[in-house]
């Protein structure tokens, strides 16, 4: 992406170059935070600033409605339902909530040698810009979900609902056991 920015007449006097250097470095800072620190709440937060920081990018990309989907479903669903597990289970009290790393030097030369292949990959091949300027992709998401796919959309809310109303039932049964 540094090279399509550089190439696409970005200059180190551009905002939107440093503004993307800063969503990288936070989403590959904080996906290290993840895999390295010891604490799982720890990881939980940094998981939290990588989810945030892929959502930015996607912005950069143009992909609006994937972006926003990032947010809606990874930041406001899934990471807070990892947190609420993690803080609010009342089975936990007698134990030490740790990530435990393994192996660090082996898993860290792999990640090195992953990256100078990616690296190698992205600096030999001839990255070609498309002319065309950007549009958003949420209105003909949107059209496309409410008029060709509205019977394929609304199958899936109703089986999600059946699937959401069993969990609360056998939630519920299990309780009453």
């Amino acid at each position: 992406m540094i090279l399509t920015l550089a190439a696409a007449g970005s200059s180190w006097a551009d905002p939107a170059f440093w503004v993307f250097l800063a969503f990288a470095a936070m989403t590959v800072g904080s996906a290290v935070l993840v895999a390295a620190t010891r604490n799982i709440v720890y990881s939980a937060y940094a998981l939290l600033l990588t989810f945030f920081g892929v959502a930015g990018l996607y912005v950069f990309l143009d992909a609006d409605f994937i972006a926003a989907a990032q947010v809606l479903v990874y930041i406001g669903g899934i990471l807070v339902l990892i947190l609420f597990g993690v803080m609010l289970t009342n089975r936990i009290h007698d134990i030490h909530l740790s990530n435990e790393t393994t192996h660090p030097v082996t898993g860290a030369i792999i990640a090195g040698a992953v990256f100078l292949v990616l690296a190698y990959v992205a600096l030999r091949t001839d990255w070609e810009l498309d002319p065309r300027p950007a549009v958003p992709t949420s209105q003909e998401i949107g059209k496309a979900f409410m008029g060709k796919y509205l019977l394929a959309f609304e199958a899936a809310s109703v089986l999600l609902l059946a699937a959401l109303i069993g969990a609360a039932y056998l939630a519920r049964r299990g309780e009453k056991e």
